[in-house]
């Protein structure tokens, strides 16, 4: 992911850029965003959700990437001057999930980066994904990921 070519100032908080809210919004904030990236940090603390006495279960990394993903959509329509920035969609998949480690201890400051692959007209995507500790990658997978045009059409037909 090239860091030349991405911006630092001026981005909305990540509340504004994800559907998520409350407790299940588990990034702290949007660090960095490129024309097709973005980098999100979570800082693990005891009162991160899903957090034990030895940090969060790596599985929850799937998340973290997903919502980054979320908020690369939402910057790219607050970038285009959308008024409703925040557009519901879906996980589908994930190709090689790995995790170099079962947990992410406490104290520890996770950076996601997300890169957008594929994005097909219909709302189908696929996204380049890693979590790094600062210090070393710990996670990484490929989303596959759907935005229906119309979500509630979506869901009340069935169709996209």
């Amino acid at each position: 992911m090239d860091a030349h070519k991405l911006r630092t100032a001026g981005i909305p908080p990540v509340a504004d850029l994800v559907p998520h809210t409350a407790t299940m919004l588990l990034l702290d904030r949007v660090v960095a965003v490129g024309e097709d990236t973005l980098q999100a940090e979570v800082r693990i603390t005891p009162q991160t959700l899903f957090a034990g006495p030895d940090g969060v279960g790596s599985w929850i990394g799937i998340e973290y990437m997903a919502q980054a993903v979320a908020a690369c959509a939402g910057y790219r329509r607050y970038r285009e001057g959308c008024a409703e920035t925040v557009k519901i969609g879906f996980l589908l998949g994930s190709r090689r999930y790995t995790a170099s480690r079962d947990r992410f201890p406490l104290g520890s400051t996770l950076h996601i980066h997300v890169q957008q692959l594929l994005q097909a007209e219909n709302g189908l995507g696929s996204f380049e994904c890693f979590i790094d500790d600062g210090a070393q990658r710990v996670a990484s997978a490929t989303l596959t990921v759907f935005q229906p045009n119309d979500p509630q059409a979506f869901f009340n037909e069935g169709s996209v």
